[in-house]
Order: structure tokens, then sequence, then C-alpha cells
């Protein structure tokens, strides 16, 4: 008896992006507007780990620049920065797997804070860079932060739902 494995879910995967967006653009009080964290690179992290066959590159650097319009920065910054950490995620999304979840969180701030140098980068480039790469890096870390939960809650949705 045989049993295929069709892929499916895409639906959710596309939901779970997109509240992730809604998240990115919620407003905060100033205060702390610098402490939100990269809830779209969280999330692609999470589906690149969890399903490298199907998420990969090209959904990276799609969401990317979706990230780009919704947040109305230069075209193509989160698409490389994002491409980025989808690039290697799947490349080490076998040890990552089996990282206890605080290790992982520290893969997570060292993803994510390649995300963010690398936007500073490119903003730099094109004259718009208002912060201090440091003070960006705090983004990256409350990433790191909230990847215990965003983990739990993301595994949950996909084992609820069957993605696979």
């Amino acid at each position: 008896m045989s049993r295929t494995t069709t892929a499916s879910g895409t639906p959710v995967i596309i939901v779970t992006l997109l509240v992730a967006a809604w998240l990115e653009v919620l407003p905060l009080p100033d205060v702390i507007e610098y402490f939100r964290p990269e809830w779209l690179a969280v999330a692609m992290v999470y589906w690149t780990i969890a399903l490298p066959h199907r998420i990969g590159v090209v959904w990276g650097a799609s969401v990317g620049l979706f990230q780009d319009v919704l947040l109305g920065t230069v075209l193509g910054q989160h698409a490389l920065a994002m491409t980025l950490v989808v690039f290697i995620a799947q490349s080490s999304y076998k040890r990552m797997r089996v990282f206890p979840l605080p290790q992982q969180s520290a893969v997570v701030f060292m993803l994510i804070g390649v995300a963010v140098i690398s936007s500073y980068l490119i903003q730099g480039i094109a004259g718009r860079a208002h912060l201090p790469p440091l003070a960006m890096l705090l983004s990256a870390l409350t990433s790191a932060v909230f990847w215990r939960p965003a983990f739990s809650l993301l595994r949950w949705t996909r084992r609820q739902f069957l993605v696979r």
C-alpha cells in the first residue's frame, strides 16, 4: 500500500504570510516602534525549515517584493533581504530542525540580522538610511524572542490544516 504525499495547504501558507504582513504595519507607539519584530521574515524562516521542498528563494523574493510595496521602501530592498534569509535557512534546514528552540532563536537572530543589515546597506546606497545599524538590530532581537511562540503557533497551524 503506497501513500502519496501531494503538496497541499498553499492557501494556509498565504494566509499566515498575510497575517504576518498585517502585523508588520500594525500601528505601534513610537517608543516601541524600533522593537517591532520582522514578522514576515520569521514566518518565512518557519515555512522554509518546515517545508524546504516547497518554500524557497522564489517565495522569499515574492514575499520580499510584497513587503517592499507594503512598506513603501526601496523596491528590491526586502526582496534581496528575504531571498538571503530564505537561501541561508534552506541551506541549513536539516541542522535547524534538530536544534532546541533556544538555539533556533539564536539562529533566527542571525538570519534576521543578515536581513536587517542588508536592508540598511541598500537604504544607505539609496540615501535613505536614517537609523544606525545597531538600532535596526533591535528588531532582529525581538524577532528571536518571539520565535518560540511564532514557531509553536505556525506548527500548530501546519498540523491542524495538514499543510505538507
